[in-house]
């Protein structure tokens, strides 16, 4: 027998609106033959007996991810098959499969493509598989079959990156490494809109890059020309490529880690060899942007995610603002800001406010040109407004 899990009355509500999430408080009982074990599938009933989901059950304050909402699909290989198939349809759809200028994308982004806890990335013929919750890597065989079948010869390797994203207290002792295929190189070149990036999924952070600011990264491009950029927060260089290809006179690239802003100069290098003014400085942003003075009229503040959950959300919102206030104080007249808040606990307005609260401390007239998300391969389920994390503005300055 399938554990049974039933419902407190009322709490099926946002299940009816096909939420994908189960919190451990809604739940009112448990039925099931021995102890019930995280990552099992397991079935959900109203305190009435109605069926209303199927899921992965786990440890914390999210009980359930929902697989379905289907009491007939059976979580089977079928089923991971079709679920890979209409994320793949998603991908062709979005004309990335078959790209000429681009090799890597978002192929399944969690509860966007009604896959919780699954990340899922390509670069050129190798998908970096990463499962955040205990239930996706217990599938991550039936994964990569499902993964096999939709790419058949366009796919060579798959690796397996979850070690630092399942539950460190489910004691599964996860090790990276290929679980099909293999790879004789660990830096492989991949191409984003023609431009071309070094990209390492056995040693670099998420899967190697990060695919979600490929169309921000296209607007930076389109405003360089002309102009002395600084990109901080830079990791693999990203912003920092686009703004030379777009013809900016210099560019600063700054980070905290020494490792990515040798491979933002490698990246530099690999698509311009020795022909752009380009600086890499290992320091603190939030240190470095005091002191940068009228120097520039582009910058860049794609931090990391200072609010990971709500318990630390005015501590974050009070770093953007200080951060954002120190640029647009020192940024050049004329100039054009582009920030970022990639926290998932933080709402656009609550971003936008924030960025406000930091023009009116600089004393500077600022005009919104762009309000800026992530693409459309990292999708956002209708039922859970919670998937769109990324939020930017592209500032223009007086």
């Amino acid at each position: 027998m399938r554990t049974q899990i039933y419902l407190r009355h009322g709490k099926e509500e946002s299940l009816l609106r096909k939420h994908p999430w189960i919190f451990s408080g809604a739940i009112e009982k448990v039925k099931c033959k021995g102890e019930l074990q995280e990552g099992e599938v397991v079935d959900v009933f109203t305190k009435k007996g109605e069926f209303i989901a199927r899921g992965h059950y786990q440890i914390g304050s999210i009980a359930v991810r929902v697989l379905t909402f289907e009491p007939e699909e059976e979580i089977n290989q079928q089923w991971w098959n079709n679920r890979i198939a209409v994320a793949y349809d998603v991908r062709r759809t979005l004309d990335l499969t078959e790209n000429e200028t681009t090799n890597c994308y978002r192929l399944v982004h969690g509860e966007g493509d009604s896959l919780p806890g699954l990340v899922i990335d390509i670069y050129d013929k190798v998908a970096v598989v990463q499962c955040h919750s205990v239930g996706m890597y217990l599938s991550r065989m039936s994964i990569a079959e499902a993964l096999r079948t939709a790419f058949g010869e366009k796919l060579t390797a798959i690796y397996d990156k979850s070690s630092q994203t399942v539950p460190f207290k489910a004691g599964l002792n996860a090790v990276d490494g290929y679980i099909w295929g293999k790879s004789d190189h660990k830096a492989h070149v991949v191409k984003e809109n023609n431009e071309k990036f070094l990209v390492n999924w056995e040693e670099g952070q998420k899967t190697g890059f990060f695919l979600d600011q490929r169309q921000n990264r296209e607007l930076v491009r389109h405003y360089a020309k002309g102009r002395t950029v600084l990109n901080t927060f830079c990791y693999t260089g990203g912003f920092s490529v686009y703004a030379a290809s777009g013809g900016a006179l210099e560019v600063c690239s700054v980070d905290a880690s020494e490792r990515a802003v040798k491979l933002a100069d490698e990246n530099m290098r690999l698509n311009f060899g020795d022909s752009v003014k380009h600086s890499a400085v290992a320091a603190d942003a939030v240190e470095y942007i005091k002191q940068i003075g009228d120097k520039y009229d582009l910058i860049i503040l794609d931090p990391p995610a200072f609010a990971k959950h709500h318990k630390v959300l005015g501590n974050a919102m009070q770093g953007y603002k200080r951060i954002n206030a120190r640029a647009l104080s020192q940024i050049k007249s004329g100039g054009i800001l582009f920030t970022f808040s990639c926290s998932q606990a933080v709402s656009k307005e609550l971003f936008r406010t924030t960025v406000f609260s930091a023009a009116a401390i600089a004393g500077r007239k600022v005009r919104i040109l762009h309000q800026l998300t992530q693409p459309a391969d990292h999708p956002i389920n209708i039922y859970h407004p919670e998937g769109e994390y990324l939020k930017g503005l592209v500032l223009y300055v007086e």
